[in-house]
C-alpha cells in the first residue's frame, strides 16, 4: 500500500516507492490489511493544510517526510468509523485544521482504500437521495404552508447551504428529521460545530438558531413531520445548544403532540446534563434519547465538554432514568483513534453502559484538530488496543447492546409507547 500525497495546486498522486503510514494518536504506526475497506461511495479526499506527508521507506523501515507535499485525508460518509489518521507532520504546529474527520488513505491494487469500517447502513445517508432541485422545491412548498414558523426557515437553510441530510428529511417526509429548539447551552465543547469562541483558532462551520421558537412552531413541525411509523423527530441539532435547556417548551409540546397523534418517534439528541430537565421530557413520552459522549472517565470529559453547572455524574442519573422508564437510549460516542481505544477508556465506558442501560452504541468519528485535542486531554495510562481491536472488545463485553452509526426505530417490545398501546 503506497503513500498518497497532493501537490500545491491539490492534485493527489499515490508514491510508488514509499509505503503509507498513519497515526494512532499521536504515534505513527503502521497500516494492516484488515484495517482497510475500499473508499466508499460519498468520502472525499482531501489534503491537509500544512503538513507534509510521512510515510515508510520499505527497505529500512524508515519514516520518510515527503518535503514540499501535502499530506492527503479521507473525509468518510455518514456509517462508516475511522480507525486511523493520515500519517503527517505539521509544518506550522500553531495553525488548527478546519473541524473535520480526517481518515488515513492508501493506493493499493490500482484503487483508494481508507481505514475504517462501515458501522451502519449509510443508505438512508446518501446524499443522492436528496437531489436538489426537488428539495428546493419542497422547501418552497412547505415554508409557504408554514409562512409564520420560524424553525421550518431556519431549517431551510440548513437543507440548502449546509446540505444536512437530516434538515433535508423534514421536508421530504421521511425517517429522521431535525427539529433545533435551543440557542443557549450548558456546556462549551471545544469541538462545538456551531460556536467558538474568538480565540479558539478556527471558525465554527455552522450558524447556531438565534431565536426562541413558540410552542405552537414545535406542535406544527412534529405534526408535519411524524406521518408515518418509522418516521423521529429529534431534538437537539449541530445548529443549535442544548435542547433540554428548552424543556418548558418541549414538556408541553410533546403533550400536545401525543394528544393528537401516536405515529412515529420522539427523539432528543442532549449532553443528559440537566437531570431534571430530561426527567421531565421523559415523563412528557419521550420515546428515544441519544447522549452525547466523549468519554466516561470525568477528567477527559470535562476537558472536551467543559460543562456549565453539572457532572458526568448527572449524564449517569439522566440515562439511568430514561431508560428504566422505558426510553430507548444511546449514546453518541465521539471517536478518536489513538483515545478511543485505550484501555482505561474502555474500562469506564463498558462500565458506564452497564449501569445506565444503554442499548446502542452511535460510534461518531469526532472532527477535530488531532494536535489540539490531544493537548488537553490526559496522558493513556494502559494499554492502546487501536480501534478496531477496542469496538472488537466492545462487541464482545456488551453483546446485548446494537454498535451503529445512527439513531434507530428500535425493536417494538423495547419501546416502552408501543409496549403500552399493545397492552392497551
Amino acid at each position: 500500500m503506497h503513500l498518497v500525497y497532493a501537490d500545491d495546486q491539490g492534485r493527489v498522486y499515490d508514491h510508488p516507492d514509499i509505503l503509507s503510514v498513519a497515526r494512532n494518536g499521536d504515534l505513527l504506526t503502521e497500516i494492516l490489511d484488515d484495517e482497510l475497506i475500499l473508499l466508499p461511495e460519498g468520502a472525499t479526499l482531501v489534503s491537509l493544510p500544512d503538513t507534509v506527508p510521512v510515510g515508510m521507506d520499505p527497505k529500512t523501515g524508515e519514516m520518510i517526510k515527503l518535503d514540499g507535499c501535502t499530506a492527503v485525508g479521507a473525509l468518510l460518509p455518514q456509517g462508516f468509523t475511522r480507525l486511523l489518521l493520515p500519517g503527517y507532520i505539521k509544518v506550522d504546529k500553531q495553525k488548527k485544521f478546519p473541524l473535520f474527520g480526517y481518515t488515513a488513505v492508501v493506493w493499493k491494487d490500482d484503487q483508494f482504500w481508507v481505514a475504517a469500517r462501515q458501522s451502519d447502513d449509510p443508505h438512508k445517508w446518501n446524499p443522492l437521495l436528496s437531489p436538489m432541485d426537488e428539495l428546493s422545491r419542497l422547501v418552497e412548498k412547505t415554508c409557504t404552508q408554514f409562512p409564520d414558523n420560524r424553525i421550518f426557515q431556519h431549517l431551510s437553510h440548513c437543507a440548502l447551504e449546509y446540505e444536512c441530510l437530516t434538515a433535508a428529511n423534514n421536508f421530504f417526509h421521511r425517517w429522521e428529521g431535525s427539529l433545533p429548539v435551543s440557542y443557549t447551552c450548558n456546556a462549551g465543547c471545544y469541538g462545538c460545530i456551531s460556536e467558538q469562541p474568538e480565540d479558539s483558532g478556527f471558525p465554527a462551520p455552522q450558524t447556531r438558531m438565534n431565536f426562541r421558537p413558540t410552542e405552537d412552531e414545535l406542535v406544527e413541525v412534529m405534526l408535519h413531520h411524524l406521518q408515518t411509523p418509522e418516521s423521529i423527530i429529534s431534538f437537539g441539532q449541530g445548529c443549535e445548544g442544548e435542547p433540554s435547556t428548552m424543556a418548558s417548551l418541549i414538556i408541553p409540546a410533546m403533550r400536545r403532540v401525543r394528544q393528537q397523534t401516536e405515529m412515529g418517534y420522539i427523539n432528543i439528541n442532549t449532553n443528559a446534563g440537566l437531570t431534571d430537565h430530561i426527567k421531565g421530557i421523559v415523563d412528557a413520552g419521550l420515546d428515544l434519547m441519544r447522549i452525547s459522549i466523549i468519554s466516561a472517565i470525568e477528567e477527559h470529559y470535562n476537558a472536551y465538554y467543559r460543562p456549565r453547572g453539572y457532572t458526568l455524574e448527572h449524564v449517569a442519573r439522566s440515562a439511568e432514568y430514561a431508560s428504566a422508564n422505558g426510553v430507548y437510549t444511546s449514546i453518541n460516542y465521539l471517536c478518536f483513534p489513538g483515545v478511543f481505544d485505550r484501555e482505561e477508556e474502555m474500562e469506564a465506558m463498558i462500565q458506564f453502559i452497564r449501569r445506565t442501560g444503554i442499548k446502542l452504541i452511535q460510534l461518531r468519528n469526532l472532527n477535530i484538530d488531532p494536535e489540539s485535542y490531544l493537548a488537553m486531554i490526559p496522558q493513556a495510562q494502559g494499554e492502546v488496543f487501536g480501534m478496531k481491536q477496542a469496538i472488537e472488545i466492545y462487541q464482545q463485553e456488551l453483546p446485548d447492546v446494537v454498535i451503529g452509526s445512527f439513531t434507530h426505530v428500535p425493536p417494538e417490545e423495547l419501546c416502552r409507547r408501543k409496549n403500552t398501546a399493545n397492552k392497551s
